[in-house]
């Protein structure tokens, strides 16, 4: 599911559009709302609240019965749609794995690079300080 809701729309998109997308019907159709976002100092302190979060979710099911989820940091309806509907077929026990190797592995790879590139970017900012002692410590 990270690997879905992580995904670009474009990326998304062009990797599950390969492939037909099966008959489906909402159970839940693409709704947003907000969703209270929580912090602790450190990782380890007392739970407060940072702020609110829109989200996007949506629920499917195929025709073979099969129910998938899709829920999403933002506003897109589809986005939130293909990731229920490829939710669902990637528990398909007969092409459910092949799919894993066509849609999520490649998503995954592509989340890494995007990650790599801010690293970069973000590493070519480093500003590094130092303190030179004068005279006798």
């Amino acid at each position: 599911m990270a690997a879905l809701a992580n995904a670009t729309f474009e990326d998304l998109q062009a990797l599950a559009l390969r492939q037909p997308l099966p008959d489906h019907v909402a159970l839940r159709a693409p709704e947003t709302g907000l969703v209270m976002v929580r912090g602790r100092i450190g990782g380890t302190g007392a739970p407060f609240n940072i702020g609110e979060m829109t989200v996007t979710r949506c629920s499917v099911r195929l025709a073979d019965g099969t129910i998938g989820h899709g829920y999403l940091a933002g506003r897109n309806g589809d986005h939130a749609r293909l990731a229920a509907i490829l939710d669902a077929m990637l528990q398909h026990p007969d092409h459910g794995l092949a799919l894993f190797d066509r849609v999520i592995v490649p998503l995954e790879m592509r989340r890494d690079v995007r990650l790599r590139d801010r690293s970069a970017k973000s590493a070519a900012t480093k500003v590094d300080f130092f303190t030179m002692v004068r005279g006798d410590v």
